[in-house]
């Protein structure tokens, strides 16, 4: 863990986004759509990018060389994967830690594109067609869509990925797939799929964009649930290549790719080989990069963006090094407090935690000022609430006056600047009283929660390189009483504690669905508060919060939905279950200059994987083989 950590970049492209001016349609872009007429791709804003016909992506070269390798790490993760380590090729469910890159194996019914927001093309599909109630879509199969065996992908293979997914899937997952309420094979080359009344265009989407598309046959006898060795038959541009559990994992591009030369894929995909390396250490993982055995990295920790590319490479030219906008809203990275424990049950006590983290000292003397402190999941957005509640505001809150805290009724909460001394007394004079206020009481040097026991913390991590940061947190807590520890543990067992909820505090990173999207309750909602796996670490089973979720997921209007998700970020900061942390603008990067790229990057991605190359008389510049 570094100075940002992203958990949920993923799901932006095609679920959670919403461009500044772009407008909320009514209920459901579907809506929106024709019926009875095959279509080139969907939408949840109405309107396609790219008319049907397209050539190719706005963002790539068409006519970009192959070949050539790319080396990195993960920046991000998804379900049951890890930044350090893995332990079986199966991404997609509860158990293991899944391995980094394995999307690339397979391909999916359509394709989103980096440069637009909620939007995907028909891809392993040919089209899409909707029914005249708009809940049911006919996917004709791309008859050109074949696995690496040859074998062809047919409806039997779709119909077995949706539903093995649905009922084997990781929970993140699966929760959006329970929406289906059929998928049958209407032939061997057409799946229709019918959806529960009332589904988003995000199901619709996470169905056709973000699910893989499995072989039935190679699946036969295999379980789904269990730890995989073995690279399963894809479909995709890349297949496993070799690999060492813990250590790296090699993709090699399929020469003989079905979709090379489709729209959705022309001039992307370019490296003959991508490889991700794990390492537990992230000094050694920078060591790496320094010398040439890691070629790209995106850096996240600001001391070494600030005082350590230094090295010849760099000096020499042989490294560049860049600072890139980042155009995705940013969301909100916090510290989660873990409120299923008795202990931290009381928004008063998590209010005075939060007072006691410094954020002004750390960013000054730890983070070199690089970042600016985050005050709500919604930062970058225009649902960010601010302000006294408006008229539409209220209406959502009034009714649940009596169960939601009375500071969702006036400006939004947004934590105190400190001092920047690391040891503000004012703030910890502030902090001591909502602890008295609370019930607890100051013994000597030990703080006692109500039950008399002293209030004790442990931040759980996976990663040592945020340990400064904590320890800051750390001396101010103990300073109050408070028997505040930081532990480390391996990436198997942490993923496995934060799975069952196992934790005090840890820290995730989450960006906010932007247009009515189911997918927030698995963030906020009772319901997935009990289940292991799920996105809601903090454990809020609040039936105010539920009823809040209710009104975003049925927004009909822009005015609508931007109401409810202002009272939804009132409600969430009054109540304190979070302690935020900060965000900055752009995304660092830096390779060893190997490669070259399209004159226009995608706007929501640095496009290094699928829409850079290598180019060999640079290679041989820097002495290097490629």
């Amino acid at each position: 863990m570094t100075d940002r950590q992203d958990l949920s970049r993923r799901r932006f492209l095609f679920l959670a986004g919403a461009t500044a001016g772009v407008p909320l349609l009514m209920r459901d872009a579907l809506a929106q759509s024709p019926t009875d007429t095959p279509l080139h791709g969907l939408s949840a804003f109405g309107n396609l990018k790219r008319a049907a016909g397209f050539p190719h992506f706005d963002y790539v070269d068409p006519d970009a060389p192959k070949g050539g390798r790319i080396i990195t790490m993960s920046p991000s993760r998804a379900y049951n994967q890890s930044f350090n380590t893995f332990d079986t090729l199966n991404m997609y469910v509860l158990r293991g830690n899944g391995a980094f890159g394995m999307p690339l194996t397979f391909a999916s019914l359509m394709q989103s594109a980096s440069d637009e927001i909620g939007a995907a093309y028909a891809y392993a599909a040919e089209s899409v067609t909707l029914s005249a109630d708009r809940l049911a879509l006919t996917f004709p199969i791309n008859p050109s869509a074949k696995f690496h065996d040859g074998s062809p992908i047919t409806a039997k293979d779709v119909v077995f990925s949706l539903t093995t997914l649905r009922d084997s899937g990781h929970e993140n997952l699966a929760s959006d797939l329970r929406q289906i309420e059929s998928v049958e094979a209407l032939d061997e080359a057409t799946v229709s799929i019918r959806l529960a009344p009332d589904t988003g265009m995000s199901t619709v989407l996470t169905i056709v964009a973000g699910c893989p598309i499995f072989s039935a046959a190679w699946w036969e006898g295999r379980e789904f649930t269990a730890s995989l060795s073995e690279g399963p038959l894809g479909s995709g541009p890349y297949r496993v290549d070799n690999f060492a559990f813990g250590s790296y994992i090699e993709f090699d591009r399929v020469e003989d790719f079905w979709g090379a030369d489709h729209p959705t894929m022309r001039g992307r995909y370019n490296f003959d080989r991508i490889r991700y390396d794990y390492y537990r250490d992230r000094n050694a993982a920078f060591e790496a990069f320094k010398g040439g055995k890691v070629l790209f990295r995106e850096e996240f920790t600001s001391r070494n963006w600030a005082v350590d590319y230094n090295f010849p490479a760099i000096q020499d030219g042989r490294v560049k090094r860049e600072e890139l906008p980042d155009e995705v809203p940013s969301g909100g990275q916090a510290w989660f407090f873990n409120t299923r424990r008795e202990k931290f049950s009381d928004p008063l006590i998590r209010q005075a935690i939060g007072l006691l983290f410094d954020f002004e000292w750390i960013n000054a003397n730890i983070m070199y000022d690089s970042f600016e402190r985050s005050s709500s999941f919604y930062e970058k957005t225009d649902y960010e609430a601010s302000g006294l509640p408006g008229e539409a505001e209220l209406a959502i809150l009034e009714p649940l006056r009596e169960s939601i805290p009375a500071a969702a009724f006036v400006e939004p909460y947004v934590a105190p600047v400190s001092d920047g001394s690391g040891r503000d007394r004012a703030k910890a004079r502030q902090a001591l009283e909502l602890f008295t206020r609370a019930g607890c009481k100051l013994e000597g040097r030990r703080l006692l929660l109500p039950s008399g026991e002293q209030l004790s913390i442990e931040f759980l991590d996976d990663d040592n390189s945020f340990e400064p940061h904590h320890n800051a947190f750390i001396r101010n807590l103990r300073q109050l009483g408070i028997d505040a520890t930081y532990r480390v543990v391996d990436a198997s067992q942490y993923s496995l504690r934060v799975r069952d909820f196992d934790f005090d505090m840890t820290v995730a990173r989450y960006t906010m669905p932007l247009y009515p999207d189911r997918f927030i309750r698995q963030i906020f909602g009772s319901s997935s508060a009990a289940s292991p796996g799920s996105y809601n670490l903090a454990g809020v089973a609040n039936p105010a919060i539920d009823a809040i979720l209710d009104a975003i997921i049925e927004a009909e209007t822009q005015d609508e939905f931007t109401a409810a998700n202002r009272a939804m970020d009132r409600v969430l900061r009054a109540e304190h279950y979070f302690i935020f942390q900060w965000h900055k603008a752009t995304r660092w990067i830096a390779y060893w200059d190997h490669y070259d790229r399209p004159a226009t990057k995608p706007r929501y991605d640095t496009g290094v994987l699928d829409t850079w190359w290598t180019r060999p008389d640079q290679v041989e510049a820097t002495g290097m083989s490629g």
